[in-house]
């Protein structure tokens, strides 16, 4: 390791530093920085020219002047401590032990960008993960090593509902250790209070490794949270063995950080004043999750984000969707009703579902009662449309079951209890109990075998 120090700092904008003077510096390269005062700050090299290198601080550059600060480039790429000890630990944005605990014990230091994974050695994902909540498991089923997004909306219950998720969440019938990475960007302390009395009160603390970025720390710090999470994740999961769900919360925040950087860059811009790049950086996290063949343990991502201003077709909900395998939809509407979790299922998407459900994964009639659940609730909620024009009187009988399905749907199937765990055998079953609303011919899109065995008659 080649260490070369330097005092040519020439500029200083927003949260980068440029250093003049340089020589044999590389990209990625990490950077520490001793200030005038004698405090120590950690960057990273973000574009290095042929004598002059970008770096961003990530702790901010307040105190930093032209004249004493020191900068000196380790001839590393940023690397992270890691260790199965992290299990029940909280860590800030940047790594550090936040919860009053020693520093850990390393097993290991990796860089957080990770190691691309081979995609000939991916394997599909298929086993069934159960979140206790129905309208994800019935639905929208999430499957190990898969990659669903969560869209919400500001003000909505979002973070009760991630920690809800990582409390609840297991691989069902599966030997391999179960573990939650919970990587939070740009959260008030308020939202972190919350998460944390939350895992702690479960007793979900001990089986989740926590890294937090509040809203008043270093927005530079949200670049390498993820980063830093899905590092630990892949240690836990293709090194331990364990079956890893990392949740990822706020996504926003995260891409917000990357437009400072852009614009503190003077980069052109793209979409709504994000960086070109931000398709790529986005699935430069994604993309690690995964399975790999003959290899036990996965990783499977839950991404959350709200959309700015309620807009699905923002670029960041946008180039999420083309990367992600489907999207979970929470909606103001269902809110309104005071409905949990406010989930719309009609633009919501699992793509691997069918790959992680049926006999011996779920249940047999899994498929088939979500299809018809979907069809008879996209008309009943069409039907509301009707209602509002020509009043409830002048619908048939046919169409007041249909419109008593939407109802009971609503408040029935997707509303539950935020603490209350549903397993999948108690969704199929509520599903039964609403499908039975209407005469068996109409289940048209359920095998008669099922109707047979399941159908409830009225």
């Amino acid at each position: 390791m080649v260490v070369k120090d330097y005092t040519s700092v020439v500029e200083v904008s927003g949260p980068l530093m440029i250093v003049d003077n340089v020589s044999n510096i590389s990209y990625g390269e990490v950077v520490e920085i001793e200030l005038a005062s004698g405090e120590r700050k950690t960057g990273q090299v973000l574009d290095a020219m042929e004598n002059k290198a970008i770096v961003q601080v990530f702790e901010g550059t307040s105190g930093l002047d032209t004249e004493r600060t020191k900068a000196r480039f380790l001839g590393e790429t940023m690397k992270i401590s890691i260790s199965s000890d992290m299990l029940g630990r909280i860590f800030d944005g940047a790594g550090r032990p936040i919860d009053g605990k020693p520093d850990i014990i390393p097993e290991d230091r990796r860089n957080i960008e990770g190691y691309p994974m081979n995609p000939s050695a991916r394997d599909f994902p298929r086993e069934f993960i159960q979140t206790g909540i129905s309208t994800i498991d019935g639905m929208n089923t999430l499957v190990r090593g898969q990659k669903l997004p969560i869209f919400s909306c500001a003000g909505l219950p979002h973070n009760e509902l991630a920690a809800q998720i990582a409390r609840q969440a297991e691989v069902l019938g599966k030997e391999e250790e179960f573990a939650i990475i919970f990587a939070a960007m740009g959260i008030t302390a308020g939202e972190y209070h919350f998460f944390r009395k939350d895992f702690e009160r479960t007793g979900a603390l001990e089986r989740i490794v926590s890294f937090i970025n509040l809203a008043d720390d270093p927005t530079i710090e949200r670049i390498i949270t993820p980063r830093i999470a899905l590092t630990t994740a892949e240690f836990l999961a293709f090194e331990k063995g364990m079956d890893i769900l990392v949740i990822l919360t706020d996504l926003t925040n995260y891409c917000e950080a990357l437009r400072e950087i852009s614009a503190a860059r003077e980069e052109v811009p793209g979409r709504r004043g994000y960086p070109g790049y931000l398709y790529t950086d986005l699935a430069m996290n994604y993309e690690r999750a995964g399975r790999i063949k003959g290899r036990k343990g996965s990783i499977t991502q839950i991404p959350i984000l709200t959309m700015p201003g309620d807009d699905i077709t923002h670029p960041i909900p946008d180039l999420t969707g083309y990367i992600t395998e489907g999207q979970i939809v929470l909606t103001r509407q269902l809110h309104r009703k005071e409905i949990y979790p406010p989930i719309d299922v009609l633009p919501c998407l699992s793509r691997l579902m069918n790959q992680g459900i049926g006999k011996g994964r779920t249940r047999e009639d899994h498929r088939d009662v979500s299809n018809q659940m979907y069809s008879m609730y996209a008309e009943g909620h069409d039907l509301r449309d009707l209602v509002a024009v020509v009043g409830e009187e002048a619908l048939t009988d046919r169409d007041q079951k249909f419109l008593e399905f939407a109802e009971r749907f609503e408040s029935e199937f997707v509303n539950q209890r935020v603490n209350e765990d549903r397993s999948i055998e108690d969704t199929l079953s509520l599903g039964w109990d609403l499908l039975s609303i209407l005469p068996d011919r109409e289940l048209k899109r359920v095998d008669p075998e099922y109707i047979e065995k399941y159908y409830k008659k009225q």
